[in-house]
C-alpha cells in the first residue's frame, strides 16, 4: 500500500529535523551554510506538510500598540503555570512608552513556605523557552526546588519564542537586542515579581534567588551575580561562554582531540586532500560531483555544507534521542571499508596507501574514507529535499545571494541570535588561521566567510547601524574567562567544543573548586549535560547524578547563610 504524500514527506524530513535541531543551539546561527540548512527545513515544513512555522493561534497585546506582534496562548504544560510580565522595550530611555510582554512558566509542586526557601529561575537564553520546559519540569531547576522546597521559574529572553517586543526583525527593530537590556529584563522581574495564589513577598530583595543558565544564558548568568549581587544570591554557568571571542577556531579543535582516533584522523588527513584538490582546480567540479554537489559554485560553500555532520558532536547527550549517536553513525561510515576491501587489511593501513584507495574516475584515486564521506553527503536527505522542492543545488546552498539574509519578518527565528553574535558576541566557528596547525574543517572556512553574513543581513537602519565587527571587549569587560564572585558556581563538560570560551578554557586562570565558588567537569560530558534530569534520579548515568548531587549539595550550603534584607 503508498504511503500519503505527507508521510513520505515527513519521514524524509526526519533526519533533517535531526539536524537542524543539532544546530540550533547556537551553531546554527553562526554559519551562514547551516541557515541554508534551516530555511530548508522550514520549506518542506511549510509547503509539504502544511504546518507554518509561526503559529497562528494568536491574541492581541495588552497594551494594544498596533506596532507589536499578539502574544502565543499556548496550554499549560503540565501544572507548570505559566504567566506573562509587562516589560519596558527600552530599559534606559524613559520616553520610549513601549512595553511587551515577556513569558514565563512556574513550577510550584514543591514549594514549602518558609523563609529561606528559594526561587531557581532559569534563564531561557537565545531560543524559544518552549524548547527548555522540561529542565523546568525534571530537570536540575525541578531537582534543586525539589531538594530545597523552593519555586523554580523559566523566563524567556526577549525577542525570542512569544516575548516578541517588535512587529519585525529589521535592523532598527532588533537595535533593543542586548546583553544589558537583557540583563534589565532579569532584574525587573526578580525585584517586583508578584506570584499568583502566594501572599508572601518572594521578590529577589526578601527570598534568595539562584539564577541559572547553560551556554550563552550561562553566560548571562555571571554577568548577573557580578553586577547584581544584591539580586542574585548564587548563580550557576553551566558551560558558560563568558569569553567572547572573534576567531573561534578551537571548537572544531576539541572535537578532533576527543572524537574517536580513527575517525578523526581521517578527517584530517580528507580535509588536507580535498583543500589541496580544490586549490589545484583542476577536475574540482567532477570532484564535487562525487558529494552530489557538482553545481555549487563557490568552493568555501562546498566546504562548509559536507562538515554539517560535525554539528552531530554537540547533540552528544546522555539522554536517549535521534541525535545522541549521530557523530558515532557517521564516524562509523567513515571508516567502513569500501566495497570488498578487508577490514582488518586497510585498518592496518595508513591514510592514502594504494591498498585503500578507490578509483573515483578521471584518473583521480581517493583513499576510501573520503568516497565514503562523499556517499555520506551526497544521499543525505538535504540533498534529497533540496532537488525534491526546490531543484537548483546552489540555489539551496550558496551563501553569497544577500537576498537569502535580508527577510525581516517574525518568521526568521534564527535573525536575533544572528544579531546578537554580529553585535556583541561573535565566536565565529572557523578553521584555525595558523595552516601549519591540525584541522578536520577546510581552510577556506575563515572569518571572512562566516561574517560576511553580518552585512548581508543586517543594512544601516534610520536609528540603528550594526559595527563593522562584533563588540565583543563590551563582553569581556565583565570578566571573561576569569569572572568570578562567591556562590557563581561553573560546570563545564569535559569534551564540550564550546569549553575554551568558558572558565574551564586552558587559557583562563587556574582555580580552586569549592563550596563558595564551585567549578567543576563532568567526566566525558559534551555540552549541558547538568541541566536534563529524570524524575528518579537514580536512572541517570552515574556521572550526571554525581554532578546533580553535588549541585544540590553546594546550593543547600549556599541557603544555610542567607539572611532576608532588614528593613
Amino acid at each position: 500500500m503508498a504511503l500519503p504524500p505527507a508521510i513520505v514527506v515527513f519521514l524524509l524530513l526526519l533526519p533533517l529535523v535531526g539536524l537542524v535541531d543539532a544546530v540550533s543551539n547556537g551553531y546554527r546561527v553562526l554559519d551562514p551554510q547551516a541557515v541554508n540548512i534551516w530555511r530548508l527545513q522550514r520549506l518542506v515544513e511549510e509547503y509539504q506538510i502544511g504546518r507554518h512555522f509561526w503559529d497562528a493561534n494568536l491574541v492581541a497585546q495588552t497594551n494594544n500598540d498596533p506596532g507589536m506582534l499578539p502574544v502565543v496562548v499556548e496550554e499549560r504544560w503540565g501544572d507548570l503555570k505559566l504567566g506573562w510580565f509587562e516589560q519596558p522595550l527600552d530599559h534606559f530611555d524613559a520616553s520610549n512608552p513601549h512595553r511587551f510582554q515577556q513569558r514565563y512558566w512556574v513550577n510550584t509542586r514543591h514549594y514549602s513556605p518558609r523563609e529561606g526557601a528559594p526561587i531557581i529561575i532559569l534563564d531561557g537564553g537565545a531560543m524559544d523557552a518552549m524548547e527548555t520546559l522540561s529542565i523546568l519540569d525534571t530537570g536540575i531547576a525541578d531537582i534543586l526546588a525539589r531538594e530545597t522546597g523552593g519555586i523554580s521559574v523559566l523566563l524567556e529572553h526577549r525577542y525570542y519564542g512569544a516575548s516578541i517586543p517588535v512587529a519585525n526583525f529589521t535592523t532598527d527593530s532588533l537595535r533593543w537586542l542586548t546583553n544589558e537590556q537583557a540583563m534589565a529584563d532579569s532584574t525587573k522581574f526578580m525585584s517586583t515579581i508578584r506570584f499568583e495564589k502566594f501572599e508572601e513577598n518572594l521578590t529577589a530583595l526578601n527570598t534568595p534567588w539562584i539564577y541559572y543558565g547553560g551556554s550563552y544564558a550561562g553566560a548571562r548568568a555571571a554577568h548577573m551575580k557580578v553586577l547584581h549581587p544584591e539580586l542574585v544570591y548564587g548563580a550557576i554557568g553551566s558551560s558558560a561562554i563568558t569569553h567572547a571571542t572573534l576567531e573561534n577556531w578551537q571548537f572544531h579543535d576539541v572535537i578532533r582531540r576527543s572524537a574517536e582516533p580513527r575517525c578523526a584522523g581521517y578527517l584530517e588527513k580528507a580535509t588536507e586532500v580535498i583543500d589541496n584538490i580544490l586549490d589545484g582546480g583542476i577536475g574540482k567540479r567532477r570532484f564535487k560531483g562525487l558529494f552530489g554537489l557538482s553545481d555549487l559554485k563557490h568552493d568555501d560553500d562546498f566546504v562548509s555544507l559536507i562538515t554539517f555532520p560535525l554539528a552531530h558532536w554537540e547533540s552528544k547527550g546522555w539522554i536517549d534521542s535521534a541525535e545522541a549517536d549521530s557523530f558515532e553513525q557517521y564516524c562509523a561510515q567513515l571508516v567502513m571499508p569500501y566495497g570488498n576491501m578487508s577490514k582488518d587489511e586497510v585498518n592496518a593501513l595508513p591514510f592514502g596507501h594504494p591498498g585503500r584507495l578507490v578509483d573515483v574516475g578521471g584518473d583521480l584515486f581517493l583513499d576510501f574514507s573520503i568516497v565514503n564521506w562523499a556517499n555520506y553527503i551526497k544521499h543525505h536527505p538535504i540533498l534529497k529535499a533540496c532537488l525534491e522542492f526546490v531543484g537548483d543545488i546552489d540555489e539551496c546552498f550558496t551563501t553569497y545571494n544577500d537576498k537569502k539574509y535580508q527577510n525581516t519578518d517574525l518568521s526568521e527565528t534564527d535573525r536575533p541570535w544572528r544579531f546578537q553574535m554580529c553585535t556583541q558576541w561573535g565566536t565565529f566557528i572557523i578553521a584555525p588561521p595558523d595552516f601549519g596547525r591540525p584541522r578536520i574543517i577546510s581552510r577556506a572556512i575563515n572569518l571572512e566567510y562566516k561574517m560576511r553574513m553580518c552585512q548581508q543581513s543586517f543594512s544601516p537602519g534610520e536609528h540603528y547601524q550594526i559595527p563593522i565587527i562584533p563588540n565583543i571587549t563590551k563582553i569581556n569587560l565583565l570578566g571573561g574567562y576569569d569572572i568570578a564572585a562567591d556562590r557563581l558556581a561553573f560546570i563545564d563538560g569535559e569534551i564540550d567544543p564550546w569549553r575554551p570560551l568558558t572558565p574551564h578554557s586552558s587559557n583562563a586562570k587556574t582555580r580552586s573548586d569549592t563550596i563558595l565558588r564551585p567549578f567543576k567537569v563532568i567526566p566525558g560530558a559534551v555540552h549541558l549535560w547538568d541541566l536534563p534530569g529524570l524524575p528518579d534520579i537514580t536512572d541517570e548515568p552515574l556521572e550526571v547524578r554525581k554532578i546533580h548531587n553535588e549541585i544540590v549539595h553546594f546550593v543547600k550550603e549556599w541557603l544555610k547563610y542567607w539572611e532576608p534584607v532588614k528593613k
